[in-house]
């Protein structure tokens, strides 16, 4: 039988009532909610929400960073009988419309938001509004004045497994979002089948900073944390992130790549990597250094460091195997709940790895992976044309990414279908491979190789930010390497005749970065397209633009 996320958190309402569900900082200070004081607030916004009198089923959005009241309010907006509709808190106002009006929603919270002003255009006339305590925003209906001002909502159906609970909005890496449907059941299946997966026994202690409008933190770090009953604490802020990490030592810590690289970045900026080899060489001393940067990281306690929503450079993951800080990829999609493959049982790096037990996957005869199982999305919304074409005829997900499987079931992504490229010698070229190779350069902190209308690939690089202050002729010549070494390896159509040294990163601001910080590369291609053939006409292998 599937227990659904609400119907976990009355369980551990009743049966452990004082144990701490959420902890949340505000200017310096740990704001703590038990499951009971919770469930307070919980019950009385689900009884404000109906006291709206909207029909059943309606759309209600939650516009916010992560922070307690975002759980609080996905549990009242469940509790209500309505279905929640999670909002990327930095997208521009236009952006924000067009969730809105396509997901017709009627009502709409407002929380720990940077640039509200200049979001709040993006609000259709008439939409309720609805505002967090303590971040800023005071615009609507009050959620304190509505905690003040009803009573507790006692008499709960909750909803059945199979009735919609979310519709979550692609990132948008190519073309415009979509709204995918998701069930009370999908959460239920995939919070439990992952906490039993990971021998989570007892709660837990959850950190929660990834954006929840991502189904990687909503499925994978919510809905564990509920199947579990276990605790969940935020970041106050980017500022503070580091420092509240170290004062709440989670035991289950969920990344992306770019946050590992970030660490990496910081460790190597106080022990050069010369001197860490040194002292990793050292017997005893290895030891004290390896529980002091996981001590200054805040992961000392962490049990299970998983890291997903995009590949992991092999060379970042051998790095901290180093350290002691073993980091599980895993591999998933909003489609299917972020539920198909991890590294589980075991870490084979270079891999995303098993297929979760309870998931069928195969790979279609032109290499697609496909996948199959009780968590799968309804479909798109109000898009039947789509969703049919996303579905083999036995029911299996096409997930739009080609991969490889081993004889023991362990998954290796290959790229995106619709990423390849077609260079002017008619061949195509699958950029994601070389790009994870060319990360393994630690000067370098994003990439993206084009190719289109060329003889051959050229790879655009952004440095970290440490490299920006390094000689350039240095950096040149330790690219050069990784590009020859790497070219040794391809095919010769694959292989890459430049690399350009870009002056400025790709980011959300820029709009070249997805909210879940993967890189745009249509609008990578818009921008610098153009300059292809100039780049490619000059004689060094390396470029500054």
């Amino acid at each position: 039988m599937i227990i659904t996320p609400l119907q976990s958190f009355l369980q551990w309402e009743k049966e452990t009532p004082e144990k701490t569900f959420l902890r949340q900082p505000i200017q310096g200070t740990w704001h703590v909610y038990t499951y009971a004081s919770a469930g307070g607030q919980v019950r009385r916004i689900a009884t404000a929400l109906r006291k709206l009198d909207l029909p059943r089923h309606s759309k209600i959005a939650i516009l916010s960073k992560n922070c307690a009241h975002w759980l609080m309010a996905d549990l009242a907006i469940m509790m209500a009988g309505f279905v929640s509709v999670p909002v990327y808190p930095t997208l521009s106002a236009s952006g924000i419309k067009e969730i809105l009006d396509h997901s017709e929603a009627s009502a709409i919270f407002l929380g720990k938001l940077d640039n509200f002003e200049i979001q709040k255009p993006g609000l259709p006339e008439g939409i309720i509004q609805l505002s967090f305590p303590h971040y800023g925003v005071t615009t609507g209906l009050l959620w304190e004045k509505l905690v003040n001002e009803n009573e507790p909502l006692i008499a709960i159906s909750p909803p059945a497994p199979e009735s919609l609970a979310t519709i979550m909005y692609s990132s948008g890496t190519t073309g415009t979002p979509k709204g995918i449907m998701l069930t009370h059941g999908a959460f239920g299946f995939v919070g439990d089948c992952v906490r039993r997966h990971l021998g989570i026994t007892k709660p837990e202690r959850f950190f929660s900073y990834l954006p929840l409008s991502h189904i990687a933190e909503r499925a994978l770090m919510e809905m564990v944390a509920l199947s579990s009953g276990s605790s969940v604490s935020f970041a106050e802020s980017l500022d503070k992130f580091q420092q509240n990490l170290q004062h709440e030592r989670p035991t289950i810590f969920g990344g992306v790549p770019r946050i590992y690289a970030k660490f990496q970045e910081g460790i190597l900026q106080k022990l050069p990597q010369r001197k860490l080899d040194r002292l990793l060489s050292i017997p005893f001393v290895n030891n004290l250094i390896r529980k002091k940067i996981r001590s200054k990281l805040g992961l000392a306690e962490a049990r299970v460091i998983v890291s997903g929503a995009a590949p992991t450079p092999s060379s970042l993951l051998h790095w901290f195997k180093k350290l002691a800080i073993p980091i599980r990829e895993i591999y998933g999609m909003t489609e299917n709940t972020a539920f198909s493959h991890a590294n589980f049982r075991e870490i084979r790096i270079g891999t995303v790895g098993q297929p979760w037990p309870e998931v069928e996957a195969k790979l279609s005869d032109d290499g697609e992976i496909l996948v199959r199982h009780k968590a799968l999305m309804t479909g798109y919304f109000n898009d039947p044309e789509t969703t049919s074409k996303v579905f083999t005829n036995d029911g299996f997900l096409k997930t739009g990414d080609q991969g490889s499987i081993d004889s023991q079931g362990f998954l290796t992504i290959i790229g995106r279908v619709k990423d390849q490229f077609k260079t002017d010698k008619a061949k195509f070229v699958a950029p994601a491979p070389i790009e994870m190779r060319l990360l393994s350069n630690p000067d370098l902190e994003q990439v993206c190789v084009v190719g289109m209308g060329l003889p051959q690939p050229i790879a655009l690089v952004v440095l970290t930010a440490a490299a920006k202050g390094r000689n350039r002729q240095e950096i040149a010549s330790g690219l050069s390497k990784t590009v020859d070494t790497i070219n040794q390896d391809l095919e010769h159509y694959e292989q890459l005749e430049k690399a350009v040294i870009l002056p400025e990163g790709w980011t959300l601001e820029n709009g070249l970065l997805t909210p879940s910080l993967k890189i745009k590369r249509n609008e990578i291609e818009r921008m610098y397209l153009t300059k292809y053939k100039h780049w490619y006409d000059q004689k060094p292998l390396v470029i500054w633009d």
